[in-house]
């Protein structure tokens, strides 16, 4: 019963900016998540923590320690990416539009309005105030849209919609001067960057990018006398800079050389002197605009830019789906190439500069393309519109989904990763079912088809149809396979199908309204149906008899599921009610009242509190355990219930999401949002996509502008569509509005301790070895994969701590470490030891073997080889010794 979070399916992006650390893992965030991709290993994970909104911005630290994630709600969070923990958190005051740190790691520079601050970044250890404000600086008359630090980190490059971009240098100076202003924009500044020379590392140029397809290049020019004279003319001339008051805007707060936040009163007043501090360099010259140059995109407009420093490289993306990769500063395009027809929202370099991540929000597609063998590194791209079907399959290694964007995609659980999309429907889709052979999964759609698609060749190798034509809404197989039914939306009939023929077999009539469950006993040929005639009907399919036999209710019959053994059946109907019978008397054996469980949430046009509000809440989707103790019920709620059936009583709530931005989270709404109009967040005052010339990229554009058709003016509903067990009953996968949920039992992350030893080295093996420790020897070797040492820590664990050694090993490590035992096999004499060790692994780590057998399976056929092999020599040898021995013993009895 202990199922946690483990990953989020089927959305890989959402909007937002994707950043990349350790040059080969891509974190992006899905609404209010965020998701881990690691590049190399082809696996994505997410995030245990949720914010309080959709996720605008994030930021990484420079060694990938730490990241900041910033809400729409200003909300901020101080995550630590090793331990998968919030530390600290923080609220803006204004929206936040950009945040980043410094190279050194020291500071971090946060765009909330018009003002860009400048905060100490907090460490590992708990403090009361982690957060502290170093400098505020105001100078900006506009919304600031970018930042960039210098390698120093001693200045900073804002971009602003002021049309402006503006360079401030962080620390206090004792004589004020004003942030150097890069003028002559005619769009807002999307992107300012340093550049810099290669052989003094130091700042030299600044590349400023405009909306408007316009990118300006700027040269320092560092005569020192000149620029002297001329700052002592503008300090003589001109009033003090509002960039430096004798007072900052927020907290009071300033930075001494030993780097000691103190407050104003306290202070010294010692600030640095430009000739003191070899940083100052950039105050004693001026900038020049060496050139102008445009990326002939009109009228598209530019939405996300990138730099990379050391391949002085530009990469600009367009509204119209379009980058291209410039060579700076002669401004040579190397590649141009349209990725979607909507816009790009993000667009960034990873850390050597040989690949370029592509982000789209309104697609969901999130790309990572190596531009100099033109390839893609990555592809994925989640649903366009809300998941309605879930399907297992028999292994539970393969995840199938179907949407209202007519399509269905195939996931692999383990890695989270979509490697089959199917488009030929037409329609939504509204049922799958995968078939027990593993390689064949069936959709139902709107389309009025049913398609049989090949999971090896990937096609769609058989269709059914019906003679007029039909809207599917349910979908069963009998566990043969040679069956095909589907329940239909208008007709209310059950169309039987011949899986070998593709020939419609039967027709099954006697619902009066929409058949929206199908399934099959799992035990004999009976089709049990609900429909929303308030009846679940039994039908011998196989016999051709009709209706077996008719349970009636009250309200109308939502869902109907069979247990494993076949030998109950539950269904959930409009009032909230899940209901248990027995199939074989046909006698109502217990009734479940959970209108009160999945009560919750309370919509912003709900007129009455969520707690007096149950009307409209019921279970839409059911589904068993693998041992058919408990049942799952999920409906339109932000809830999800687990129910002990025996004893009908609530065992555990998962709460889907905790996301604001979406309708139906909060029990009681906020009384000073409500206005004589009505709610605050229902009335339209917002004209950024106006201003922005292109439509926001929220569901509520989606098609759905019609006066009246959305009346929370298109907010997402928390809701659960469809629930699934897996086969193995260790975890289950819920189709939610935040995307596909998958909560497991076994443990998605064991924190390794060795991850954060910087001394991990032949000698620590040794040493480990030494202290007859060999359980921490082994994890070393492992993490240092070098095959000598991992061989000498398997001979130095004794065979009586085999097993404990064995349940220790990390799963992150199994693979390498079969492929040492099957190498070990191969070449050593000691036989029984080895077979040992395999022994306790399995035991120790079935579960894990068998849901990763897709990745571990070149490892275990190596071991499969070796002991196939080691098993013939030893049956041959034995075989041979036999017949010696029989020899012998009969040449004895003639003597």
């Amino acid at each position: 019963m202990n199922f946690r979070f483990q990953n989020l399916v089927g959305a890989p992006y959402r909007g937002g900016n994707a950043l990349v650390i350790n040059n080969t893992e891509l974190i992006s965030p899905v609404g209010n998540r965020v998701s881990v991709i690691d590049l190399i290993k082809s696996q994505t994970s997410t995030l245990p923590v949720q914010s309080s909104s959709n996720i605008c911005r994030i930021a990484a630290s420079p060694d990938g320690v730490f990241l900041l994630t910033v809400d729409e709600n200003n909300r901020c969070l101080f995550i630590n990416l090793r331990r998968r923990v919030v530390l600290h958190r923080i609220s803006f005051k204004k929206s936040v539009n950009a945040v980043k740190f410094s190279p050194d790691g020291a500071y971090i520079a946060v765009a909330t309005g018009k003002f860009v601050q400048i905060w100490r970044s907090p460490g590992f250890r708990k403090e009361y105030f982690p957060f502290e404000l170093v400098r505020t600086f105001v100078d900006c008359d506009d919304k600031v849209t970018s930042l960039d630090w210098s390698p120093d980190s001693n200045y900073l490059l804002a971009g602003s919609k002021d049309l402006t971009a503006r360079l401030f240098f962080v620390k206090k100076l004792k004589t004020r001067t004003k942030p150097f202003s890069l003028l002559g924009h005619r769009d807002t500044v999307v992107g300012a960057h340093f550049g810099v020379d290669k052989k003094t590392n130091r700042v030299c140029k600044v590349y400023s990018i405009t909306r408007d397809c316009f990118v300006f290049s700027w040269v320092f020019k560092g005569d020192e006398d000149e620029s002297d004279k001329m700052e002592e003319e503008e300090d003589a001339s001109e009033p003090p800079s509002p960039a430096t008051p004798d007072r900052d805007v927020e907290g009071n707060l300033e930075v001494d050389d030993g780097r000691n936040v103190k407050k104003r009163k306290e202070s010294d007043g010692k600030d640095i002197d430009l000739d003191e501090e070899g940083g100052g360099y950039l105050q004693r010259g001026k900038w020049v605009l060496l050139r102008k140059d445009n990326f002939m995109q009109a009228p598209a407009k530019l939405t996300a830019c990138d730099y990379h420093r050391e391949l002085d490289m530009v990469v600009v993306c367009f509204s119209n789906g379009v980058f291209r990769l410039y060579q700076m500063p002669d401004f040579v395009c190397i590649h141009l190439l349209s990725i979607s027809r909507e816009k790009i929202t993000t667009a960034v370099f990873n850390d050597l500069g040989n690949w370029l991540i592509f982000g789209c929000a309104k697609l969901g597609q999130l790309l990572v393309w190596e531009w100099r063998s033109e390839s893609y590194i990555l592809k994925q791209q989640g649903h366009y519109f809300d998941v309605n079907c879930l399907a297992y399959s028999p292994d539970s290694q393969l995840l199938a989904t179907g949407a209202d964007d007519n399509k269905v995609k195939v996931w692999t659980v383990s890695s989270g990763f979509c490697f089959v999309t199917f488009s030929e429907h037409t329609n939504a889709v509204t049922a799958l079912h995968f078939m027990a052979n593993n390689h064949c999964l069936l959709s139902a759609s709107l389309d009025g088809t049913v398609r049989a698609w090949d999971l090896f060749r990937y096609r769609n190798f058989r269709t059914f149809t019906t003679p007029t034509s039909r809207q599917f809404v349910s979908l069963a197989a009998d566990q043969s396979g040679e069956v095909i039914c589907a329940g239909t939306l208008d007709s209310f009939e059950i169309f039987v199908w011949s899986m070998k023929t593709a020939h419609l077999l039967d027709k099954l009539s006697g619902h009066e309204g929409p058949v929206h469950g199908l399934m099959f006993s799992p035990t004999n040929g009976v089709l049990a149906s609900s429909s929303w005639d308030k009846t679940i009907r039994l039908w011998d399919v196989f016999e051709g008899k009709g209706a077996v036999e008719t349970f009636p209710h009250t309200h109308d019959v939502l869902t109907v599921a069979y247990r494993p053994d076949g030998r109950q059946l539950a269904c959930s109907t409009l009032d909230g009610q899940i209901h248990f019978w027995d199939p074989i008397d046909g006698s109502l054996m217990y009734t479940i009242e959970g209108r009160r469980d999945i009560a919750g949430g309370r919509l912003m046009t709900d007129r009455r509190s969520a707690a007096n509000s149950s009307s409209g809440k019921c279970f839409t989707s059911l589904c068993y355990s693998a041992d058919g103790t408990y049942i799952l019920a999920g409906g339109s709620s932000k809830y999800i219930c687990m129910y002990d059936i025996a004893d009908q009583v609530l065992l555990r709530r998962f709460q889907i999401t905790l996301n604001l931005s979406l309708d139906g989270v909060l029990d009681f709404l906020n009384s000073k949002k409500m206005t004589e109009a009505g709610p605050l967040d229902l009335i339209d005052d917002d004209d950024s996509d106006i201003e922005e010339g292109i439509d926001k990229q929220t569901q509520g554009k989606l098609g759905f502008d019609l006066p009246g058709s959305m009346p929370n003016r298109g907010r997402p509903i928390a809701r659960t569509k469809c629930l699934r067990i897996a086969p193995t009953g260790r975890s289950f996968a819920a189709a939610t509005t935040e995307g596909v949920l998958v909560f497991s039992i076994d443990d998605s992350f064991i924190f390794d301790p060795t991850d954060l030893d910087i001394d991990v080295t032949p000698e620590a093996v040794d040493a480990a070895l030494d202290e007859d420790q060999p359980n921490r020897a082994l994890l070393l070797s492992l993490r240092l994969n070098e095959d000598n040492l991992i061989k000498k820590c398997i001979f130095a664990v004794s065979p009586v701590d085999i097993a404990p050694v064995a349940s220790s090993i990390p799963k992150r490590y199994l693979q390498r470490f079969i492929e040492a035992l099957a190498d070990l096999l191969e070449s050593c004499q000691h036989i029984e030891f080895i077979l040992r060790w395999c022994q306790e692994l399995c035991k120790a780590h079935g579960n894990s073997i068998q849901q990763n057998s897709r990745n571990l399976l070149p490892a275990l056929k190596s071991l499969q080889k070796a002991i196939t092999r080691m098993h013939q020599d030893l049956a041959d040898t034995c075989s041979s010794n036999e017949y010696i021995l029989r020899y012998l013993c009969s040449i004895n009895s003639k003597k």
